[in-house]
């Protein structure tokens, strides 16, 4: 090969391996994420005996059964191959801190740390971006509180949360698994929560158990949508929460203090996409519905709901309307409401996607192209339609989480997970980092426009 053609085809492959369109502007990068409390006392082994175990082992016999695993599960023999060991006496163990979820509210990046290793300080924390934008890996503080995150303390505080959103209310949601994820010791010491906090104030305004007849435990709890039909009807507002593990969609309706559980075929994986190849390591996922978000208000109120599920390529939709009539989660067919959206093309499984009401886009963190991925609402759903707003293959593995601010700015965490949990994380390199970007310029110069 001459060497014009070898650094021809050089430059092909890195303009492959690295951005579309306007691509991502890095915000924040970590090769250990630290905190400003990381606790001033040691840890208990196990959780005080007034925060009760709800079901000690009670399902999870039944799950442990299973050959192939979903991102929840770290497996056995790799727990501690960062050889630092899980002494669980430690508050604050720097290596199995990681980060899944970033959403960002009016000069508040925040960050997430669920609990699926001990030595976690905080699972749901923040940045103050006016005070630390200028760090480029600042340290982060517990929110609402520290106290509020340390599970042992009360039956009342946090236990572990994957990913939050923030509604047209000015309201911080989010799920809280009521799980310790520790491999071989996996806890369910709480029932699983919707939390909400009002940010003007930081105070918890509402907290619903999710009852046992709805939800065994809280494992495939990673993320909720909120659907509120405007500002002014905030207590109509409703939760749409997928289950990975279990393959359902529940409705939690804040008017009524009620939820229910949808089931259906399209909430499952696909068998034939549960392969994956990530940041040098091959597995098998079978994740399935993970992502819910909304499309735009209709003339009669009503808004499509998009789903998928994340060891599949294809994107489903139903009508709001369905889901938020609780007598509809009760029959066996559900006809047409459900229906088939299309496929984004190969290899484009995705955990988080959002739709963006400015542009009329939906943007989705796709795992295996490790970027971001679009699609614009107005066009048909097929692979020819979609495009890649950025994807870099050593800077950004895996995209754990995708949000889009008030403003329009898109935010997306990546945490390189597939190596935390199938290899070793390098500590001497930048293992997670937080990216923006405009949507308006996200989509330019891609087939979105």
């Amino acid at each position: 090969m001459s060497r014009s053609v070898f650094l021809c085809c050089v430059v092909f492959l890195i303009t492959l391996s690295c951005v579309c369109g306007d691509g991502l502007i890095e915000v924040f990068k970590w090769k250990q994420m630290d905190f400003y409390n990381r606790g001033d006392v040691r840890a208990v082994r196990q959780p005080n005996p007034s925060a009760p175990v709800v079901f000690p082992g009670k399902y999870e016999r039944r799950r442990l059964k299973r050959k192939v695993i979903t991102s929840r599960d770290i497996p056995e023999g790799v727990a501690t191959r960062s050889g630092l060991g899980d002494d669980d006496s430690l508050p604050y163990i720097p290596y199995n801190n990681v980060p899944m979820g970033v959403t960002h509210f009016r000069g508040r990046l925040f960050v997430t740390m669920p609990r699926r290793r001990v030595g976690i300080p905080s699972t749901l924390n923040y940045i103050d971006m006016r005070r630390d934008s200028a760090q480029s890996s600042p340290k982060l503080h517990a929110y609402p509180s520290f106290e509020m995150n340390q599970f042992n303390s009360s039956e009342l505080n946090l236990v572990s949360v994957y990913r939050t959103t923030v509604d047209a209310c000015q309201r911080l949601w989010f799920i809280d698994t009521g799980m310790l994820e520790y491999p071989n010791n996996r806890q369910q010491i709480r029932r699983p929560s919707i939390w909400i906090v009002d940010l003007k104030t930081d105070r918890q305004l509402m907290r619903f158990d999710i009852p046992e007849e709805i939800v065994e435990t809280g494992r495939g709890l990673a993320s909720l949508t909120i659907d509120v039909p405007s500002p002014n009807q905030c207590d109509q507002a409703y939760a749409y929460i997928p289950d990975l593990v279990y393959r359902r969609l529940y409705v939690y309706s804040l008017a009524t203090d009620r939820m229910w559980s949808f089931e259906h075929n399209y909430f499952n994986f696909d068998p034939v996409a549960g392969d994956l190849h990530i940041g040098g390591q091959t597995f098998r996922w079978d994740d399935g519905i993970f992502s819910v978000t909304l499309g735009p208000q209709q003339p009669d109120g009503s808004r499509d709901v998009y789903f998928h599920a994340m060891a599949s390529n294809n994107e489903f939709v139903v009508s709001n309307r369905v889901l938020q009539l609780e007598s509809n989660a009760a029959r066996s067919d559900h006809g047409n409401d459900f229906r088939v959206l299309g496929s984004r093309g190969q290899n484009k499984q995705s955990t988080m996607h959002q739709y963006d009401p400015r542009t009329g886009v939906v943007f989705y963190a796709e795992i295996q192209t490790n970027g971001v991925g679009c699609w614009n609402s107005r066009n048909p759903f097929s692979a020819a339609t979609h495009d890649t707003v950025a994807a870099n293959a050593e800077t950004m593995i895996y995209p754990s989480d995708l949000t889009i601010d008030e403003d329009g700015t898109m935010w997306v965490m990546t945490n390189s997970m597939p190596i935390f949990i199938y290899s070793t994380l390098d500590t001497n390199v930048f293992n997670f980092r937080i990216w923006k970007q405009d949507t308006i310029d996200a989509k330019r110069n891609t087939a979105c426009e």
